[in-house]
This record gives structure tokens, sequence and C-alpha cells, in this order.
């Protein structure tokens, strides 16, 4: 699987180049396809690669520049050998063979490999449960420092959600509290806000064991790789410690997707409408380092949010509860962000200094004198630009929230 898996991504990055350096005018799918199959009949190693996989891996690419012409996603690039994640596609479902051996495990079948164990999961529409409107259409293997994972895509007949009947909720994105919820029953997941500069922000998912591991492990790798001379290739120990690292790595990300699916789902079977804000998070997390002219001001301190900020992946819980509150009858709004966690929820009025700190907020007109939580100030604040209109028109569900790229033009004007 992972000499498939590197044929796939250099199919990929030749794909690129073939494309890039064709004319505008002669890029075409079938034009692209005569050069695949030409190529796997002059290249050897083209025949690790079973033929339908070779297909997918063509198909997938002009699909990410029609993706990028409408404005979905960004260009299609290239695929390094080291950062790029390894992955593999099997587009027909007839070839996989599923069955169920207990309760726990199934064999599938994987071209040019063989009968391959696979931890069940979820319930698959396999023998008698397969029919036209529910079967298994195809899969996808992904490896990450964990291993080779399998996932099955399926097409199947679900009946349209009625509308949810649950209550409005504002929702307020932080880093010390990671969501706040207007009515109070704000969602934390029990982690330090932010670690000492000397750890990753990804730590704080790992209990103190594997923190201690994680540490000796960095230790020993910077202290075998102090012996390495310039330009010379790294030994097997080395590279086994950088596959622990990985490994304890692939766990904490796993511990806060998990929260974060856990979280959300409950949110979207709880509540029938859900209004967040429209945050710029590219923009957010830039560094203040400045020019050479222009210096900035609390670097460090500006690095450590920006860390704490990618921790909590806003984006990705926007996206969650975007399909989500679809798939349960709710709906989706986003408001304008500016002004916020500034405002008072109470009287109304954006009174200088009111914002304490992080997580103190204390209104400082003469009339008012609100004080509670920042970000749960900020909750009530989203919920009452959502009741007055002001709102921001979004994809629909389940389609990622993307920034059109600046020479790209909108299909109309295409």
């Amino acid at each position: 699987m992972d000499a498939q898996a590197h044929a796939a991504r250099a199919m990929w990055n030749q794909l690129h180049d073939l494309w890039t350096m064709t004319p505008r005018c002669q890029q075409s799918l079938a034009r692209m396809d005569q050069a695949l199959r030409q190529a796997r009949k002059e290249i050897d190693w083209y025949s690790i690669l079973p033929a339908q996989a070779a297909q997918a891996v063509l198909k997938t690419y002009v699909q990410s520049w029609k993706n990028c012409w409408d404005g979905r996603a960004e260009e299609p690039r290239f695929k390094a050998r080291i950062r790029s994640p390894m992955s593999l596609d099997i587009p027909q479902g007839r070839d996989l063979h599923i069955k169920r051996v207990h309760r726990r495990w199934g064999m599938v079948n994987i071209p040019k490999v063989g009968r391959v164990r696979f931890r069940w999961t979820k319930d698959l529409p396999v023998g008698r449960r397969a029919n036209t409107d529910n079967r298994i259409t195809g899969a996808r293997l992904v490896k990450d420092a964990l291993g080779w994972h399998i996932a099955f895509r399926i097409q199947t007949l679900e009946p349209r959600p009625k509308s949810h009947p649950g209550p409005e909720v504002g929702i307020d994105a932080g880093v010390n509290l990671p969501l706040a919820l207007s009515d109070g029953n704000h969602q934390d997941h029990g982690r330090p806000p932010r670690l000492p500069d000397n750890t990753s922000d990804r730590d704080k998912w790992l209990n103190l064991d594997e923190k201690a591991k994680l540490l000796r492990l960095e230790r020993r790798a910077a202290h075998r790789k102090s012996f390495r001379k310039p330009r010379e290739r790294g030994s097997n120990r080395l590279k086994h410690i950088y596959d622990q690292i990985k490994q304890l790595r692939a766990r904490a990300t796993r511990r806060a997707t998990d929260w974060q699916h856990q979280t959300t789902t409950t949110i979207a079977r709880t509540y029938g409408t859900v209004v967040v804000e429209q945050l710029d998070i590219t923009n957010m997390v830039k560094s203040a380092r400045g020019t050479v002219e222009e210096p900035g001001r609390n670097v460090a301190q500006k690095a450590g949010l920006n860390r704490a900020i990618a921790q909590e992946a806003w984006g990705r819980t926007v996206t969650m509860l975007t399909y989500k509150t679809a798939r349960y009858g709710g709906t989706l709004h986003k408001v304008p962000a500016p002004n916020t966690s500034l405002r008072c929820s109470d009287c109304g009025f954006i009174t200088p200094g009111s914002r304490e700190d992080q997580t103190t907020f204390v209104c400082k007109n003469p009339g008012c004198g609100f004080a509670a939580n920042a970000d749960w100030n900020a909750a009530r604040n989203i919920l009452h630009l959502y009741r007055t209109g002001h709102t921001v028109a979004i994809p629909a569900a389940g389609r990622a929230v993307v920034r059109r790229a600046r020479h790209v033009k909108p299909p109309t004007a295409r």
C-alpha cells in the first residue's frame, strides 16, 4: 500500500506538471487521459498502481481545478514526499468484497494487495443489507502516524430532516473558553488555554506520562541529531524516534478532533438555530514580528496567542456545525465579527476599557456596570446581531468555507 500511495503521489505531480505546461486551449480531461495511458505503458513502476486507482487520481486532479474555478478551493499544488499525507483511492466497490469476521473486525480486499483486516466501527451495507439504494461505492485509504485507515463511500437514500424546533443560541469561539454559548451552557474541554513557550499547544491533549515520554524523545532526538554531519543522512534510530514523536502528536490531534465531533453533535441536536461569527482566521494568526524598519511589539505573546488559536481549530468547528445542523434540521447563520467582544450585551454601548482581559468584561458605562465573562458577553452579542437581522450569506450546508483567490474570476464573469 505504501508503494501504491507513492505511485499515486508521483502521478499527481506529473499530471500537475503536464497540466501547467500545456497551453490553456489544449487542457482537457481526454488529453490528460491519453497521456496517462501512454505513461502506464512506458513507465514500469506505474504498474504498481491499479488502473482504476490511476483514473481516480486523474479525475480528482481535474475536479480540483473545477473547484478552484468555482471559488470553492485553492489551486492544486505539488505534493511533497514528506509533508503530504499518503492516500490511495479504490473507486469501485465491487472489488472490495467486504466480510464481517466478528463484532469488532472485518476483512476487505485491496487490489494488488490482498485481504486486509480492518476495525469495524460503523454499520456497513454488506450482504443482504445491500441493494441499489444502499450500497458501498468505493473506499479511500489514508495513512498517518498511527497506521493505515480505510473510509468507505456509501450511497444511500436518507429522508429529508424535519425542521428543528430547538431554541436559538449564539456561540463565541475563544481561547480560554473554547465554545461560549449565549444561554450559559458553555462547552469546555478541560484543558489549559495556553502552555509555556517551551512546549507545544498540542501537548495539552496528552496526559502526564505521555508528556514525559514526549520530552524524553525530543531530547533523545536532539542528542542524536547533534552528531550528524551536514548533508549526512539520518540514522534509522533517529527515524524511529521521530516516528514515535509523530504517533504522540497524532494521538493528541485525534483527541482534539473527537472532542469537536462530540461537542458539535450535541449542539446540533439541542439547538435549532446556531449563530457564529464570520472570522478571518488567516489574518488573526499572522505574526506581529513586523519589519526591520518597523519592528513589532509583544511578538512572543502574539506568537503564543496564534498557537492557541490554531490549536482550537475554529474553522473546523464551524465546518462541523454547518453540516451537522443541516443533518438534524437546524440552520447555521453567521454575523459580522467586529466589536462583538467590546460591546456590552446589557446596555449595548461600547465603552473603552470594558474588556479588562481575556476572561473579564466589566462595562464602564456609568449607568450600567454589567460584569460577566468576556466570551459569554460576546456570545450574547452574536445572538442579538442575528435577531436584529445582521446576518452574512454562507455557502450551502456541507461545503467548505474558503476564500476565492484574487486572480480567480467568479463563474458569472468567466
